[in-house]
């Protein structure tokens, strides 16, 4: 049972997260195109789908600390500090996501090209590397596993 909830929760993390982190990241420079060229509506619409991506996938990575938790629970590992700090670090990965990226990622779309400015998509830049960055430690620390006596 350990191997089939490990597999479901990596393939969560891959298909989840993954489209999240790359359209969160083609989102800011996105919009500086849009902020270009306000008339160009398939700029507008580029936008619009990478957040409705961005929201989609939010929901669905929800899956991913689910299986997490119940691998570690069949593991016996959920004392473990790796694991302790990368449920720490998804959650704040998780609440960069919700209250930082997506948000503003909402005011650019939903104000068009015109709300948006450079400082803007600089700050969203920024917490959306954030995010990734969060994500790229917990993914180390998923296949590190620093005292983990589990053989990896």
């Amino acid at each position: 049972m350990t191997k089939f909830l490990l597999a479901v929760h990596v393939l969560a993390a891959i298909v989840a997260i993954g489209p999240v982190t790359v359209a969160a990241s083609m989102f800011p420079p996105a919009a500086r195109r849009a902020m270009e060229a306000p008339d160009d509506v398939r700029a507008a619409e580029t936008l619009q789908l990478l957040h409705r991506i961005c929201r989609l996938y939010a929901v669905v990575g929800v899956v991913v600390p689910v299986f997490g938790f119940a691998t570690a629970s069949n593991m016996h590992v959920l004392g473990s500090a790796w694991l302790i700090t990368s449920i720490a670090l998804t959650a704040l990965a998780a609440a960069v996501l919700a209250a930082l990226v997506l948000p503003r990622q909402t005011a650019l779309v939903e104000g068009g090209a015109g709300a948006a400015t450079r400082q803007t998509t600089v700050q969203l830049a920024m917490f959306t590397g954030l995010f990734n960055l969060l994500w790229a430690v917990v993914t180390v620390l998923m296949i590190v596993r620093p005292g983990s006596t589990t053989g990896a």
